[in-house]
């Protein structure tokens, strides 16, 4: 994001919601945050309905807490992010976004936003599982 204003946070996530096929994005669910005041921006220009789930309702945004979860076991709750570089974050988001979910049928959600030849995520896993094989998903 380029600053942490209501319209900086719409227009950051106008850059990657335009990259998902419109079926993909029908609506999004947020808390009660400032950085969405600019919610009607968002809708205006991808279609996208925002709900609001009510306040300590965790349930009603049920994959962005398991997310919150999974984001936990590599960045615990209160520990200074300051520590950690730019690429030290890089690598936590790619573990993340290769993991299987299973509200995503045991799929990645990296899976779901790239086309289906550009990554080989079977032998991904397989060099994952089986380190000594050689890699052919990341060309080693």
């Amino acid at each position: 994001m380029q600053d942490a204003t209501a319209l900086g946070a719409a227009n950051a996530f106008l850059t990657v919601l335009n990259r998902v096929d419109a079926q993909m994005r029908l609506s999004l669910t947020y808390d009660q945050g400032r950085e969405m005041a600019a919610h009607q921006h968002l809708t205006h220009i991808t279609g996208i309905q925002v709900y609001f789930a009510h306040p300590h309702s965790l349930w009603e945004r049920g994959i962005n807490e398991n997310t919150n979860g999974f984001i936990r076991q590599y960045l615990p709750k209160g520990e200074d992010l300051s520590v950690y570089t730019q690429e030290d974050l890089y690598k936590i988001a790619w573990r993340l976004n290769t993991r299987p979910r299973k509200s995503l049928a045991w799929k990645c959600p990296t899976e779901l936003f790239l086309s289906e030849d550009s990554f080989d995520f079977q032998a991904y896993w397989k060099y994952i599982l089986q380190p000594n094989q050689p890699n052919v998903a990341l060309g080693a």
